[in-house]
């Protein structure tokens, strides 16, 4: 059982997305895992978690970010599991340049507000991800990574949205299109 929180997450374009739920949708037939459709969770990369925040504080500093950006691409080449307790099976991006510096920006910004970034989150130890499998059981971690090399990666598109959730079940807060048409 996850314990709930609140997360900054990226989101992408729906062919994107779409090439991520058909992973979520052939695992959760072979019950293998429900977990990310049963709590409402939406594809994504997370760049922050944290246990409390203020939503109303990080909406100003996330509308500001976003505004600056633009639509970032991405690649998920390879297929990997963190092998914590809970057997999380993810989708890695290839680690660009541009993926990085975007997540490093999101850090500075939310530190000059004095915000803090809890360690696996800073830029150093950062790890993109994509979870397309929580809480898989051992004795199916094999089946599971079949099923995802049928996804015949690399699946590229970028990413379009950024967003603040409280989890779980899923519930978002806010979410700001990237480079959105804020002139100025």
């Amino acid at each position: 059982m996850s314990e709930g929180g609140y997360a900054i997450e990226l989101y992408f374009d729906p062919a994107l997305e779409n090439q991520v739920l058909k992973a979520w949708n052939v695992l959760a037939r072979r019950q293998i895992s429900s977990h990310l459709i049963e709590i409402e969770s939406r594809p994504h990369i997370t760049l922050y978690s944290t246990p409390f925040i203020d939503p109303a504080k990080l909406e100003s500093i996330i509308k500001t970010f976003a505004s600056k950006q633009e639509p970032l691409p991405l690649s998920f080449s390879t297929i990997g599991c963190l092998p914590n307790d809970n057997n999380l099976l993810f989708l890695a991006p290839t680690p660009s340049l541009s993926l990085l510096q975007f997540h490093s920006q999101l850090c500075d910004a939310m530190r000059k507000e004095g915000i803090e970034i809890s360690e696996e989150y800073r830029p150093d130890n950062w790890i993109p991800y994509c979870a397309v499998a929580q809480d898989v059981p051992k004795a199916r971690m094999g089946e599971s990574l079949c099923v995802l090399r049928d996804l015949k990666l690399p699946v590229a598109g970028y990413a379009m949205d950024i967003g603040l959730v409280e989890f779980s079940p899923v519930r978002e807060f806010f979410s700001f299109v990237l480079g959105s048409t804020l002139e100025g």
